[in-house]
C-alpha cells in the first residue's frame, strides 16, 4: 500500500536514549496463494534473523490458501529463526490475516520485551532489516514505518516507473503507510487495539491510532523493503491497485 498520512501527523519524535528493553522480535506475514514468492521472502527474513541479535519469531499467516503456500513455509530453512510457525484463517483480508499473526505472537511471548514487525509475501526485506529497526528502538522509537522499492517494472507501461517516482518520498520522514515495512513494540500494538480486520489500509489505521496516542513513530529511509510490482495484488486497493492507477493516469 502507498497510501500517506499527512506531514502534521500527529506522532511525537523519538526521544534519545528512552529505548525499549527489546528480547525478542515477532514477524507476521500475511499470505494469501503465495507460495510462488514466499520462499523469497522467508530466505530474505532469514538473513535479517541472522544479525538481529535477539530471537526472531516468525509466523505466516495462510489466509484461504489453495495452493502450495503451507509446502513454501514447510520448505523453508529454520535454523535463523527461533521460532517459524504457520497459522491458518479463512478471512480473505489481510487485516484480520495480520492481526492474527500480531495476536498469535503476542500470545505466545511477552509483550513487554517483544517488537513487532510486519511485511507481506511478495517482498524481500535487506540483511540489516531488523538490526535497523531495533537502532531506532534504542533510540526511542516505538514504532517504526520504512519504504518499498520495486526492483523489476517490466510487466508495467513505461509512464509507471516516472509517475511513481515523482510521487515517492523515500527519505526520512516520508509518511508513506506500507504493512510490507513497519513494525511497532507489541505494548504500543495493544494499547493501539491492533490492527483492524479490514480488507485493505489495516496499516494505515494503526498508525492513525498510533499516532492518537502520541507514541513515538519514525519515518525510516533506511531499511527499505523491495516489494513486488505485479498486476493483480491479493488485497482490494493493495500496492498492485495502486501502480494500475499511475498506469492509467489518475
Amino acid at each position: 500500500m502507498i497510501s500517506r498520512l499527512p506531514l502534521h501527523a500527529g506522532a511525537v519524535p523519538a526521544a534519545e536514549g528512552s529505548g525499549l528493553a527489546v528480547t525478542r522480535v515477532g514477524v507476521v506475514i500475511p499470505a494469501h496463494d503465495e507460495e510462488v514468492l514466499l520462499p523469497a521472502c522467508l530466505s530474505a527474513l532469514g538473513a535479517a534473523a541472522a544479525r538481529a541479535g535477539v530471537p526472531v519469531s516468525v509466523v505466516v499467516v495462510l489466509d484461504a490458501c489453495t495452493d502450495g503456500t503451507l509446502e513454501a513455509v514447510r520448505g523453508a530453512d529454520p535454523a535463523p529463526f527461533d521460532r517459524l510457525e504457520h497459522i491458518a484463517c479463512q478471512t480473505r483480508r489481510v487485516g484480520a490475516a495480520r492481526a492474527a499473526g500480531s495476536r498469535h505472537l503476542i500470545g505466545a511471548h511477552d509483550p513487554a520485551g517483544l517488537w513487532l514487525a510486519t511485511t507481506d509475501a511478495d517482498s524481500t526485506v535487506p540483511p540489516d532489516w531488523i538490526a535497523r529497526q531495533l537502532a531506532h528502538v534504542r533510540r526511542g522509537a516505538r514504532a517504526v514505518i520504512g519504504t518499498v522499492e520495486v526492483a523489476d517494472w517490466s510487466q508495467h507501461p513505461p509512464q509507471v516507473e516516472p509517475r511513481y517516482r515523482r510521487l515517492y518520498r523515500a527519505r526520512d520522514g516520508h509518511r508513506h503507510v506500507h504493512g510490507a515495512n513497519m513494525s511497532m513494540a507489541a505494548t504500543a500494538y495493544l494499547a493501539a487495539g491492533g490492527f483492524p480486520a479490514v480488507a485493505a489500509e489495516e496499516d494505515v489505521a494503526m498508525i492513525e491510532r498510533l499516532t492518537a496516542l502520541r507514541e513515538p513513530v519514525v519515518w525510516a529511509a533506511d531499511l527499505p523493503v523491495t516489494t513486488s510490482a505485479r498486476l493483480h495484488g491479493r488485497a482490494a486497493g493493495g500496492f498492485a491497485g495502486y501502480l494500475a492507477q499511475l498506469a492509467s493516469g489518475s
